[in-house]
C-alpha cells in the first residue's frame, strides 16, 4: 500500500495509538496509517524483559527523555520526565502496573458533562480489553487481547509487609481493580509468562500482516494539513525527508500528554498570543492546549533492610544476578519478571473521605546513580513511592519554538495546591507508621531517606521539594470537556476543528486513582468503538 491517502490516520503508537490502529483496521475496510516517532516495540529485547526497565528508563533510542523546567515546588530542579519513543509508546517501558484506578474517577468525569464515561460506561471497555485470571466476573475480563497477571511472592517480606499493614488498620485487598481499590496487594501487572505485554506486542503486533494497515517508524509529526476549520492530514518527516499523508475520514492524535499539544499547537491550534510568539500563525484559537497538565508527585522514602535475601538487591548484584538470568531464561521465579514496585497499598490519610486518596507502592530493592546510570545498590533495602492520589497542581506544556525537534516547556507546578502539600505529609508519616508495624520493624535497619533528622511538615516538605520525582503519569493537556479551557468533547472531537481527535491521557480532565497505562489503553478502545459506531449509523443512515 502506497498511497499517501488513507481513510483513517493515527499519530503515534502508543498505549492508545496501537490500540486505534488495530481496532480501526481489523474489519479490512479501511485504509489505515499509523505514525510512530520512535522505533521497534515489542521485538526489542530490553522491552519484552520486566527488569528491562532499567536499561531503557534513561535510554534515548526508545525514550524521548525530557525534562521539566525548574519550578519552586521542584526545589528549582530539571525533573526527568521518561516517555515511550517506540511501537507502545510508554506501556513498552514503564513498570507494568496495571491500575484502572477508582469509579469515583470516571463518575467525576460524567459530572463535569462528559457524557458516556462513567464507571459504569467504561467498565466494558476495561473488561474488553483485559484477559485476568483473578478477581470476579462482574469487574474483570477474561478474554481480552492484554494479559494481567498478579505479580508473585519471591520472599516471606511481601507477606511481612501485608501484616504489617494490617496492624495499621490496612486491609489485604487481592483485587484492588475489582469493587474496592482500598487495601494492601500483590500489584498486578502487565506482564505474562515473565513477558511486558505492551500495547506493541498485544494490538499491534496481531494486525501487522494486514494490508489495509501501515505502520511507520521514525516518523516525525510536523504539523496537521488544515483546510480551513478541517484536518485533512498530516505532514511528516522520515529520516530528514518530508512526507505527506491525507485521511479522507480522521486524523487522531494519540501522542501523549506532552506530544499531542505540542502536536496542536505546531499546526496553529491554541493560545494565539503564545504561538505568534513562537512564530506560528494561529489557525484555530483554543486556550486550553497544553493547560490542565497533572502528574502523580512522589518523594521515595527509603529504608534499609537487616534480613537476608529480603530484597532483590542481594539477587541482582554479582553471581547471584546470574543465577537469576538462568532462572528467567528457563522460565523459574525471577525478580527479573516482575514488576520493578509487586506491591501496593492504598488508603485514606484522613476521617471522613469516602475512597482512598494516597498511596504507597513498594520497591523491594535501593538503586544508586554511577555517572548517570542507574543501577541496583550493594546496601539491601526498600523503597516506597509514596503518592497523592488526586493531585490538584496543575501545570502546563507550551512549545518553545517552530522547530518540531525542539523539546516542549513542561511545567508542572508541583505542590502549588495545598492539599497536595497536606496529602503527601500525611501519606509520609502513614509510610513510617507502616514501617514501624510488626513484623516488618523487625527487620527494618535505618530510614535512609528522607532520615530521622527531618520530622516537622516544614523539615519534610523541603525534603519533598528537593528530592520528590514524577511517577511518570502526565495528563490532561488536552481535557475533555464543553468548558472553555476543554480542547476535545465528549467523542474526543477536537472543538471547533473536523476530522480531528485526539485519543490518549492529554484528554483526562483529572488524575485517575494510580498508575495511568490502564485508563490510557481503555480511552483508545473507547475512542475507536465511538469512530466505528459513527460509521454505523452513517452506514443505516444511507
Amino acid at each position: 500500500m502506497d498511497s499517501d491517502s488513507y481513510d483513517y490516520i493515527v499519530v503515534g503508537a502508543g498505549s492508545a495509538g496501537a490500540v486505534l490502529a488495530n481496532r480501526l483496521s481489523a474489519s479490512g475496510e479501511f485504509r489505515v496509517l499509523c505514525l510512530e516517532a520512535g522505533t521497534e516495540g515489542s521485538g526489542y529485547f530490553w522491552s519484552r524483559v520486566p527488569a528491562g526497565v532499567a536499561k531503557m528508563i534513561d535510554n534515548p533510542a526508545v525514550n524521548w527523555c525530557y525534562n521539566s523546567e525548574p519550578d519552586e515546588g521542584s526545589g528549582q530542579r530539571e525533573i526527568e520526565v521518561p516517555r515511550g519513543k517506540m511501537l507502545g509508546g510508554s506501556s513498552s517501558i514503564n513498570g507494568m502496573v496495571f491500575v484502572r484506578g477508582q469509579a469515583q474517577d470516571y463518575d467525576h468525569w460524567a459530572q463535569l458533562g462528559n457524557r458516556g464515561w462513567s464507571y459504569q460506561d467504561v467498565l466494558p471497555l476495561f473488561k474488553q480489553m483485559e484477559s485476568y485470571e483473578g478477581g470476579s466476573d462482574e469487574f474483570r475480563g477474561r478474554e481480552g487481547p492484554l494479559k494481567v497477571t498478579d505479580s508473585g511472592k519471591l520472599s516471606p517480606f511481601f507477606d511481612k509487609m501485608i501484616a504489617a499493614a494490617a496492624k495499621i488498620g490496612i486491609k489485604h485487598n487481592p483485587d484492588y481493580n475489582g469493587a474496592d481499590q482500598e487495601g494492601i496487594a500483590m500489584t498486578q501487572a502487565t506482564i505474562n509468562k515473565g513477558r511486558r505485554q505492551s500495547t506493541a506486542y498485544c494490538y499491534l503486533d496481531p494486525a501487522r500482516s494486514r494490508p489495509n494497515l501501515k505502520i511507520q517508524t521514525g516518523a516525525m509529526g510536523e504539523s496537521l494539513i488544515l483546510e480551513g476549520k478541517t484536518c485533512v492530514g498530516i505532514r511528516y518527516s522520515v529520516n530528514g525527508e518530508a512526507r505527506e499523508a491525507r485521511a479522507t475520514r480522521e486524523v487522531v492524535i494519540s501522542s501523549g500528554s506532552i506530544n499531542s499539544p505540542k502536536l496542536l499547537e505546531l499546526s496553529g491550534i491554541g493560545q494565539p498570543e503564545l504561538l505568534r510568539e513562537r512564530g506560528i500563525e494561529p489557525l484555530h484559537e483554543l486556550p486550553g492546549v497544553g493547560e490542565n497538565l497533572r502528574d502523580h508527585y512522589s518523594p521515595r522514602m527509603k529504608y534499609s533492610i537487616t534480613e537476608n535475601d529480603a530484597t532483590f538487591n542481594e539477587r541482582g548484584n554479582g553471581l547471584r544476578l546470574v543465577g537469576e538470568a538462568m532462572k528467567y531464561v528457563l522460565g523459574g521465579k525471577s525478580f527479573l519478571a516482575l514488576s520493578a514496585v509487586p506491591l501496593r497499598m492504598y488508603f485514606r490519610t484522613r476521617g471522613g473521605l469516602e475512597t482512598p486518596d494516597a498511596t504507597i507502592s513498594v520497591m523491594p530493592f535501593l538503586t544508586e546513580r554511577v555517572n548517570r546510570v542507574r543501577r541496583l545498590a550493594k546496601e539491601c533495602g526498600i523503597t516506597m513511592n509514596v503518592n497523592v492520589l488526586r493531585s490538584e497542581s496543575i501545570g502546563s506544556i507550551h512549545i518553545k519554538s517552530a522547530d518540531p525537534a525542539e523539546p516542549p516547556a513542561i511545567r508542572f507546578n508541583f505542590l502549588s495546591a495545598e492539599m497536595d502539600r497536606t496529602g503527601i505529609l500525611h501519606a509520609m508519616r502513614k509510610g513510617r507508621e507502616l514501617m514501624a508495624a510488626s513484623p516488618i520493624a523487625e527487620i527494618v535497619g535505618e530510614e535512609i531517606a528522607p532520615g530521622a533528622a527531618y520530622q516537622t511538615d516544614e523539615e519534610l516538605l523541603e525534603w519533598v521539594r528537593n528530592n520528590a520525582e514524577t511517577t511518570y503519569h502526565p495528563i490532561g493537556t488536552c481535557k475533555m470537556g464543553s468548558d472553555t479551557m476543554a480542547v476535545v468533547d465528549d467523542q474526543l472531537r477536537v472543538h471547533g476543528i473536523k476530522g480531528l481527535r485526539v485519543a490518549d491521557a492529554s484528554i483526562m480532565p483529572t488524575l485517575t486513582s494510580g498508575n495511568t497505562n490502564a485508563p490510557s489503553i481503555m480511552i483508545g478502545e473507547k475512542c475507536a468503538a465511538m469512530i466505528l459506531a459513527n460509521v454505523a449509523a452513517e452506514t443505516k443512515a444511507a
